[in-house]
């Protein structure tokens, strides 16, 4: 089963947007504020929302149900 990560920071409306689809098609997935650590903020700097699938960039922005369902259906 893949993980996804979901990068995001407080008050980024894009952010919440995305986390909104993930919970509404149940998808399980952790949080990582970009602002908490130096090397985050180093690697993804101001480009969030950022969704991660097993460490690996897989969407940047926005995530529509559509995609979300092919990047869930995608195997490794």
């Amino acid at each position: 089963m893949a993980r996804f990560e979901l990068v995001t920071r407080e008050g980024c409306h894009l952010c919440d947007e995305m986390a909104r689809v993930l919970e509404q098609e149940g998808l399980e997935y952790s949080l990582r504020d970009v602002d908490a650590g130096a090397g985050a903020r180093e690697r993804w700097g101001e480009v969030v929302p950022v969704l991660l699938r097993d460490g690996q960039p897989v969407a940047r922005i926005r995530l529509t149900r559509r995609q979300l369902a092919r990047l869930v259906a995608r195997r490794r």
